[in-house]
């Protein structure tokens, strides 16, 4: 069996604004209707699969499960990392948490944010490269370039690999990013590929890679794992050791210092989504090179990308040429599709001034469900709160505010202080400020509330909680 390892935590600011740190890329549908998440755990699975391993943190943990249910898929393990440290301690961890259950298991290791239109063609590639990874060899899989990309490592080869049929090659090394000149020349040569960041191996031989060339990780990595506590469901790796984890990718701490790399060539199509250049590429288009997406129209345009990503809001395109334009409920992108690198800078920007759109989608998502802001003022601030079947928001009260709750869909179960009683469609219930409450969907349809909140500060943080089935503090 070949156990999957989906790493999950990365915050694709280069897709703003669909794409945020409180719900990047990964769990977004960007091409096609799975989000990049769930397509890749679609196409790690199948006979010769195990249920795969998730890395992620922990404001996405309950993303991770939730889109994992909604595909059929229960994960053998979602590690939670206390922090970003990089691809390299995460996929220690991984073989460290493997190593318990199975040393000579073959595990697979992808980031859960590309894009493979083939996944069986991926998936024979896997194939091709299994023996060699049970043989000891860290394989990884490269890309035949389409074009002179200058966002993507290169793999170099030392033969030229022909039709590009899937099969085991030897890896010369590894080079940086290019520039526009170099990458012309490498994609000339036809023996360089580029970097999927996609590796095949056995626990056993990757634990001996970083015992070779990062002996450092081992030692916090390992306390991790034996110090970490299950949660929910989910397993936290420890704080303390590993905040002393070096931040450090997979390919600088192991990858080019190894000496027993192969690469299995793939030709059937991939992207990262790096950008929204590279979401245009991968996207339907029409004859003069016009995507669009949502509530989108374009008006005499070329090779030009349109999204609406709400229903609300109709984005209109006139005369355009090699255009991005993206339109959220929030926040409005126009770039020149050659500048669609630099979206990372418009992030900063909005950091800088204190705009919440940089970092914060408009739906806040939680384990019980999530909400959107639909209006907000001085002293008051009005909701849509959608609750999942069976799923329950914590014992509360709030000291700065009160509330009016009115369900629109389904039934809520609301308690306040010592009175529990069902709210219908149509019913509307207070909450008096310090008032404790909470509210539950008892049936098996989503419940939808409208939430008016009046007071004098509406934060979020304005929650004390008593109890929570989610163990949020």
């Amino acid at each position: 069996m070949i156990v999957p390892v989906l790493l999950s935590g990365g915050s694709g600011t280069r897709l703003w604004p669909k794409s945020r740190k409180s719900y990047p890329k990964q769990f977004v549908p960007l091409v096609g209707d799975t989000t990049l998440f769930q397509s890749s755990a679609l196409r790690l699975s199948g006979p010769g699969y195990a249920p795969p391993i998730v890395v992620t943190n922990s404001d996405f943990r309950f993303i991770v499960t939730e889109q994992l249910l909604e595909i059929g898929q229960d994960p053998e393990a979602v590690l939670i990392e206390p922090q970003g440290r990089n691809t390299a301690p995460a996929v220690l961890a991984a073989a460290l948490w493997q190593e318990k259950i199975d040393p000579e298991a073959l595990m697979l290791v992808a980031p859960s944010d590309h894009v493979v239109p083939d996944s069986e063609a991926f998936r024979q590639a896997v194939e091709a490269g299994a023996d060699t990874a049970r043989s000891g060899r860290l394989v990884t899989f490269g890309i035949k370039p389409s074009h002179p990309e200058t966002g993507y490592g290169y793999l170099s080869l030392d033969e030229d690999p022909g039709d590009f049929a899937p099969r085991p090659l030897k890896l010369r090394g590894f080079e940086e990013k290019p520039n526009e000149a170099r990458a012309q020349e490498m994609l000339a040569a036809g023996t360089y590929l580029w970097n999927a960041g996609i590796f095949l191996f056995s626990v056993k031989a990757m634990i001996a890679a970083f015992e070779t060339h990062a002996p450092q990780l081992i030692g916090p990595a390992r306390r991790a794992i034996e110090e970490g506590k299950p949660d929910l469901g989910f397993f936290r790796l420890a704080p303390e050791p590993w905040s002393e984890l070096e931040d450090i990718s997979i390919d600088y701490a192991v990858m080019e210092r190894a000496d027993n790399l192969s690469v299995v060539p793939f030709a059937a199509g991939w992207s990262d989504l790096g950008g929204w250049d590279a979401v245009w590429r991968e996207s339907a288009q029409d004859d003069r090179g016009v995507a669009t997406a949502g509530q989108a129209t374009a008006i005499d345009c070329d090779s030009t990308l349109l999204r609406s990503e709400d229903d609300r809001v109709q984005l209109v395109g006139i005369g355009l040429k090699d255009i991005v334009a993206v339109a959220m409920p929030d926040a409005v992108l126009v770039a020149d599709a050659s500048r669609a690198q630099d979206v990372k800078l418009a992030v900063s920007a909005l950091k800088d001034k204190g705009a919440q759109q940089a970092t914060h989608f408009p739906k806040d998502h939680r384990p019980w469900g999530w909400f959107e802001s639909l209006v907000i003022g001085d002293r008051f601030q009005v909701k849509r709160i959608h609750v999942h079947p069976g799923a329950a928001l914590s014992l509360q009260s709030h000291h700065h505010r009160s509330e009016h709750w009115i369900v629109v869909e389904g039934t809520a179960k609301v308690t306040v202080d010592d009175d529990v009683k069902l709210v219908s469609e149509n019913q509307s219930v207070y909450i008096p400020l310090g008032a404790v409450h909470r509210m539950e969907n008892p049936g098996k349809v989503p419940m939808v509330l409208i939430e008016v909140q009046t007071g004098t500060y509406l934060g979020e943080d304005d929650i004390m909680r008593y109890e929570d089935i989610y163990s949020r503090s």
